[in-house]
C-alpha cells in the first residue's frame, strides 16, 4: 500500500522516503553504504559521488535512483517500474555554466508485458543524444536490438535540452508522472541507523558508476611473444614476435592518424605530438592452428591484430585514447570511442606536417592507379596490412597506408612512458582480444 496525505485542496500526495548512500548495486537493488543527509551534502560540495534512492513507502522496488559526481560534471538518474525493471536511464553533464545542466542522453524502455525481463532484446526502445550546439539525434527501435531501427533529429527545444542545476535538497521527482503522481510528492529524510565509517573496503563492481570513455585493454601485450589470447572465432592463439615493416619519417614532429580515404579539408583526424625522427612501423601478429574443411587438415596461419608506431623501445606504463581537436571528454557516453574515420576499411601514420601533398600521392597511386609516379615518392608494400609509402620530397615527409577489417570508427591509442612520454601510437585493425589466463597479462599492461 502506498501511504498518501491529504492537502487542504482535497489532493492527495504520496509520501517518498528520500535516502542516501556511497553506491547504489544495480545487481541487488541495495543502496551500497547508506549515508546521513550531511554526509551526502559534504559529498556534494566535495564532488564525491553519491546516490539518492527514492522510495515510495511499502513498495520494494525505488521509484528513481539518481548519481551526482561533480568531478565526473555528470548526474544519472535510472527510473524504475513496479517490476523492478528500469524503463529509463537521464544522462545529465554539467560544463561550462555551473547554474544548468545539458539533458546529455535519455532511453526508454517500453516493456510489452510484466513477462518481459529488463533490457530484453526485444523490448522497444527510444533513445536521444544531445549535445550543447543543438545537434542530436532520436534512434527509435520498435522490435528492440532484434529488429530494424529510425533515426531521426529530435525536435527538441533549449529549454529541454538544458535544465537549472537544482541545490542540493531540491531536486525534484522526475519520475512523477511515469509513476501517475498528480500532486508534488512529499518527501521524508530516512536517516541510517548508523553511518558508515569505514571505507577501507572495495565498491562491488555492480555497483553504479560514472559513464567512461572507451578503454584500451592490454594493448601491450599484443606485441608480446607468447602471450596467449583468443579473438572470439580462434580459441587459441599465440603472439608471435612483431612484425617489422620498415620506418616511417616525421621531420615536422607532428604524427597523424587518420582515414586517408575522406575528405579531408579541415586536415588528418587525430595527431599526436613527437620527437621530429623516423620511427619503426611494425604489425602485431598472433598465430594459430584451426581445421581448415576445404583442406581437410589442420593448417596454421598468422594474423595481424594491431599497427603501431614505435617512438621508443621504453615499455608503455599507460595506455590513453587519443582524441579529434573538438572532443570534450565531459560529453562522452560508456564506452564511447573517439579516432579515425573510414569508408575504404583504411588508415593511415603519416607527418602532418606534409599531409596535403602525402594524400596527393596516396589517391594518385591507390585510388587513381597512376602508373607514373616515381618510386621515390611512392611504394608499394606487398604482403602486409600496411598497403604502400608516400613520400614528400620537399619536406621528407612520409605516410604509410594500412589496412583495417572494415569500415567506421578506430580508436588511437598512445603508450606513455612512466615519465609520460610518447613511446607508441596504435591501432587495433580490429577489436581487443580477450587475454587467456596462461597469458600472465593484467588489462593495464
Amino acid at each position: 500500500m502506498l501511504q498518501l496525505v491529504t492537502y487542504a485542496g482535497g489532493g492527495a500526495a504520496m509520501v517518498v522516503e528520500e535516502g542516501y548512500a556511497q553506491a547504489w548495486d544495480l545487481e541487488t537493488h541495495v543502496p551500497w553504504r547508506p549515508i546521513s543527509v550531511e554526509e551526502a551534502r559534504e559529498r556534494d560540495a566535495a564532488g564525491l559521488p553519491y546516490v539518492v534512492v527514492y522510495q515510495a513507502a511499502g513498495q520494494e522496488a525505488p521509484l528513481e535512483v539518481r548519481l551526482v559526481s561533480w568531478r565526473d560534471h555528470y548526474v544519472g538518474l535510472w527510473i524504475y517500474d513496479a517490476q523492478g525493471r528500469r524503463t529509463c536511464e537521464l544522462d545529465m553533464r554539467l560544463l561550462d555554466d555551473p547554474t544548468r545542466l545539458l539533458c546529455r542522453y535519455v532511453v526508454r524502455w517500453h516493456y510489452t508485458g510484466p513477462e518481459m525481463t529488463e533490457f530484453d532484446e526485444a523490448c522497444p526502445r527510444i533513445t536521444v543524444d544531445l549535445f550543447p550546439d543543438g545537434r542530436g539525434q532520436r534512434t527509435e527501435e520498435p522490435q528492440g536490438k532484434r529488429g530494424g531501427s529510425y533515426i531521426t533529429v529530435p525536435k527538441v527545444g533549449e529549454d529541454e535540452r538544458w535544465t537549472d542545476r537544482p541545490a542540493f535538497g531540491e531536486w525534484p521527482l522526475f519520475s512523477a508522472r511515469s509513476h501517475g503522481l498528480t500532486e508534488p510528492p512529499v518527501f521524508e529524510i530516512t536517516e541510517p541507523a548508523a553511518a558508515a565509517t569505514d571505507d577501507s573496503g572495495p565498491e562491488p563492481t555492480t555497483c553504479w558508476r560514472p559513464p567512461r570513455p572507451a578503454q584500451p585493454g592490454p594493448i601491450g601485450e599484443l606485441f608480446r611473444p607468447g602471450v596467449r589470447m583468443t579473438d572470439g572465432y580462434h580459441p587459441d592463439m599465440t603472439v608471435v614476435e612483431p612484425r617489422r615493416i620498415g620506418t616511417l619519417r616525421v621531420p615536422s614532429g607532428l604524427l597523424a592518424v587518420s582515414g586517408p580515404d575522406l575528405d579531408h579539408k579541415d586536415g588528418p583526424h587525430i595527431t599526436v605530438p613527437v620527437p621530429p625522427g623516423e620511427y619503426v612501423l611494425q604489425e602485431a601478429q598472433a598465430r594459430h592452428t584451426y581445421h581448415c574443411e576445404w583442406e581437410e587438415s589442420e593448417v596454421t596461419r598468422t594474423d595481424t591484430t594491431a599497427v603501431r608506431v614505435l617512438v621508443s623501445e621504453a615499455p608503455a606504463a599507460t595506455w590513453e585514447m587519443a582524441l579529434r581537436p573538438d572532443d570534450d571528454l565531459r560529453l562522452f557516453i560508456e564506452n564511447q570511442i573517439s579516432g579515425f574515420d573510414t569508408d575504404g576499411a583504411t588508415g593511415c601514420f603519416a607527418d602532418a606536417g606534409a599531409w596535403d601533398p602525402l594524400l596527393a600521392l596516396f589517391e594518385k597511386g591507390l585510388i587513381q592507379g597512376d602508373p607514373d609516379l616515381d618510386p621515390d615518392v611512392y611504394e608499394d608494400i606487398s604482403d602486409s596490412m600496411y598497403l604502400l609509402r608516400t613520400r614528400d620530397q620537399a619536406t621528407g615527409g612520409e605516410l604509410a597506408a594500412f589496412a583495417t577489417t572494415g569500415d567506421g570508427t578506430y580508436p588511437v591509442w598512445v603508450g606513455r612512458s612512466e615519465t609520460g612520454e610518447v613511446v607508441a601510437v596504435a591501432v587495433l585493425v580490429e577489436g581487443m582480444p580477450e587475454l587467456l589466463p596462461e597469458g600472465g597479462a593484467t588489462a593495464g599492461a
